[in-house]
Formats: structure tokens, sequence, C-alpha cells
């Protein structure tokens, strides 16, 4: 039997009112990536110690206040499992320290502390398998220590002094743990060299390798450096000379091959590098300017690994000592040393170009650690 049109309607009516809607179920937001901020002291306008800030998913970032108490500490380190970071403490006119901190959350808790063995400590690295190394600036030299199993630091092991190989005026600024941890790097800006070293670790040593160093340019002031992922390139920022120099590794022998600036051809003014970091697939490099202001991006050709500068983007602010690629990449951090501010600009992973995103006010930064 055939319905008519108004019962039909009301049919359809009763059958709307009775089905459930579908229910729609909210995504929950994404928990913010958290980083470790290292400062300089600031009397009477911040607390003295290590920062906690978080990065969110649009590149937005906030302080989450103070989590350990330190001395101007400038450089921050991991050990490989991420239970414990590692600081160095500048003290004024006397020798620094090295501290180490348990991880506890979002939380920082202090272990113990050691002498740095020289004065200006200014960065720390940490092994895989627990050595510590840290470059002291003031006193040209670079320290050997160890994390114990319970995260302590073990009195100084060893210490190796660039003016006892001939420097006049050494300034050790980095160090870096590479070949499985066998071996050390030490970037020294006062003799212009990046010092090479093999790590015994049975007597705990480090013996100078033969050459016990490379030469850069002489006046570059070699900062920084960067392991490229296929392990046969270093890339070493130069402060003073504002260029990246490519030194080829092939087993223990270190050769340099090509410099380039990391500032634009038109810009007279003056300039010193920083910082640099190497994208995890190879493609891109980037280096930090103080006085420009800007971080420089580089391809990286994967055939030769010469250097082509893409773009210089502005950091929004003053000073930029210390960025940080975040853990997807997606973002880079940059700590803005004399306007006090942290950056965010957004990371194109297939151009490796970057856009400016975020600003936030911070504690005199220097180093950040994700």
């Amino acid at each position: 039997m055939r319905l008519s049109p108004l019962i039909s309607l009301f049919l359809l009516l009763i059958l709307a009112a009775c089905t459930t809607p579908p229910q729609t179920t909210a995504m929950p937001e994404p928990i913010p990536t958290s980083f470790f901020l290292g400062t300089y002291n600031d009397p009477g306008v911040h607390e003295p110690g290590i920062y906690r800030f978080t990065l969110d998913a649009q590149g937005n970032l906030a302080n989450q206040g103070r989590v350990a108490e330190a001395t101007n500490p400038s450089f921050l380190s991991y050990n490989a499992d991420r239970s414990i970071v590692v600081s160095v403490e500048q003290l004024s006119g006397e020798p620094g320290r090295v501290a180490s901190f348990a991880v506890d959350e979002d939380e920082l808790r202090s272990l113990n502390r050691q002498t740095a063995g020289g004065e200006g400590p200014c960065h720390v690295n940490v092994s895989a398998n627990g050595f510590v190394t840290v470059a002291n600036y003031g006193s040209g030299n670079l320290e050997l220590l160890r994390l114990q199993a319970d995260g302590t630091l073990t009195p100084p092991l060893d210490l190796q002094d660039h003016r006892q190989r001939g420097a006049e005026t050494p300034h050790a600024h980095s160090s870096y743990f590479l070949n499985d941890d066998s071996e050390v790097l030490a970037v020294d800006l006062g003799t212009d060299e990046v010092w090479h070293y093999r790590l015994d670790a049975v007597s705990n040593k480090l013996l100078p390798a033969s050459p016990p160093a490379v030469a850069m340019q002489e006046g570059a002031g070699p900062r920084h450096l960067d392991l490229h992922p296929n392990g046969r390139w270093i890339y070493v920022i130069n402060e003073l000379n504002s260029t990246v120099t490519q030194i080829s590794r092939e087993g223990e022998s270190l050769k340099v091959i090509e410099s380039w600036s990391t500032l634009p051809e038109d810009f007279t003014g003056e300039s010193f590098c920083a910082d640099i970091h190497i994208s995890s697939d190879g493609k891109f490099l980037y280096g930090s300017n103080r006085g420009h202001n800007s971080i420089v991006v580089y391809r990286i050709d994967q055939e030769s690994g010469a250097l082509t500068p893409l773009e210089y983007e502005s950091v929004a602010g003053d000073w930029p000592r210390n960025f940080a690629l975040s853990p997807a990449e997606d973002f880079l951090i940059v700590a803005n040393q004399r306007s006090k501010n942290l950056t965010s600009l957004r990371r194109n992973k297939e151009t490796g170009m970057l856009d400016f995103v975020d600003s936030t006010k911070a504690p005199i930064p220097v180093c950040i650690l994700f």
C-alpha cells in the first residue's frame, strides 16, 4: 500500500528523532616539547641557574621557570640515556666547575660538582660510555672526567694544556667525541687549530694523535664544529673571520678542504660566528652570525660536501649565541644573548629554509638543550 506524502514525512521525522547522532571525540592537544636553557647570571633580574622552556606544535615558546640553581651554567649536555645533565659553571676570578644533575621528569636534582681544571669553562660534552670533556676558554686546556654509575662525576682524570704543546694564547672553546668515542676533537680559538686526541679508556687519558692538530686559516678563530652523518666530513665554524671550514676525515687523517663565508656579500658591518648544526639527513647546514644577527642556511652537496648559501634568516634578536634543532627538526630555536630572548623559526625539511614564528623573553640565554 502506498503511503501518503504527509504520513511519509511524519515517519521520517520520527526516525530522525530516534537516531542518535555520531559522537565526535576531541583530539587531545599535543604535549609541548621541553628543553633546558643554560644561562648567564643577571644579578637582581633573575635567579641564577638552569631554566626549562617548552615548544608547542605551532612553534610557540613558554618559560616554565628555574629547575636548578647554578652559577653561569653556560653549556649543558645529556648523557647517553638522558638521565643526567652535565653543566659547566663559570666562576669569576677562579677555576670553574662542572656539575651533574639527575633528570627527575622536568626537574633537575643536583648530584655533585668537580673542578673544571681551568678558568672560563665554556663547553662540556658527554660520550656514550660516560666520559666527560670540558673546554676551558680562559686557561686554554681540556679536562677529562667520567660519570659514575650513580650519575656523579669522578675527580679529574686528565688535563691537556695546549700551552704545553707550544701554543702562546690558547682558548679551548669546544670538544667532540667521534669514531665510537675513541677520539676527541678540541676546537681552539686562540691557536686557530682543531686538536686531535685518542681516548684511552683503560688509562683514562687523552693521547695526542699524529699529527696532533689540523690548522685553520690564521686568525679564523675556530669555535664549534659538527660532524656530517656520513662520518667523512667535519664542518668548523670560525668566529673571527665568519667562515665555515670543511675538513675531510679518512681514518685518523684530517685535511682542510674549503671555507665559505657565513655573511651576505653586501654586508660591511662587524659580525662574529657562534654555533653550527647539520640536519640529520645531511642536506643542510646552519650557522649563527652575531652582529649580522642571522642564521645562515647552506645546502650541502652530497658528492663533495661543498656549501651553497640559501638564505640569511633574521633571529629577531641580538647576538645569537647558541641554537638548536627541535627533536623533529621542524623548528630551530635561537638563544639571543644580548636581547635576552629566544626565537622560534619554523624549518621546511624539504628546502631547509626558515621562517619566524615566535619570540619570548628569557634569562640571558646561552645554551639550548633538547
